[in-house]
């Protein structure tokens, strides 16, 4: 497997993060209350940041060779 292949897989992955994120947000706010709602949006915050993340090393690493 090549260098801007393994990429493209760990891009995929972060914008899996970044939608899931999205989705558990928006569950946590409308759907559920109390302590069960702060578990899911911490953990929707937590998808975020990870997400943020691996797109922020994929688009500043450069292109592949």
């Amino acid at each position: 497997m090549s260098l801007g292949m393994l990429k493209m897989y760990i891009s995929f992955v972060g914008i899996i993060f970044l939608v899931l994120a999205v989705g558990l947000i928006l569950f946590s706010r409308y759907k559920l209350k109390g302590w069960l709602a702060g578990i899911v949006s911490l953990l929707a915050y937590l998808f975020l940041l990870l997400g943020a993340l691996i797109i922020f090393y994929i688009v500043f690493s450069g292109p592949a060779s």
